[in-house]
C-alpha cells in the first residue's frame, strides 16, 4: 500500500525541488506539479512528488490521525 502524507515545505531548492519536514525528517521532493508553494505551506507528498497544496489545519488533523494510529511518528 501506497500513503501519500502531508509534509511542510522548510527549504525551496533549485530545480523545482523543496527540503520537507515528514515527521522531523526531512526529505527532497519535486515540486514540479504544484505551482506557488512557499516555506512554511504543507504539501501532499507521494514517492518523492508534491502532488498538491494543502490548508494547514487539515494537515495538521491528518498529521494528528496518523500519528495516533502508528502511522507517523508525532512532530517534534
Amino acid at each position: 500500500m501506497c500513503l501519500a502524507v502531508p509534509a511542510r515545505v522548510i527549504e525551496l531548492l533549485e530545480d523545482d525541488r523543496a527540503t520537507v519536514s515528514l515527521g522531523g525528517v526531512k526529505v527532497a521532493c519535486s515540486l514540479a506539479l504544484v505551482e506557488g508553494v512557499a516555506v512554511g505551506d504543507y504539501v501532499i507528498v507521494h514517492v518523492g512528488y508534491a502532488l498538491s497544496r494543502l490548508d494547514p489545519e487539515e494537515a495538521e488533523r491528518t498529521l494528528a490521525l496518523l500519528a495516533e494510529t502508528g502511522t507517523l511518528m508525532p512532530a517534534a
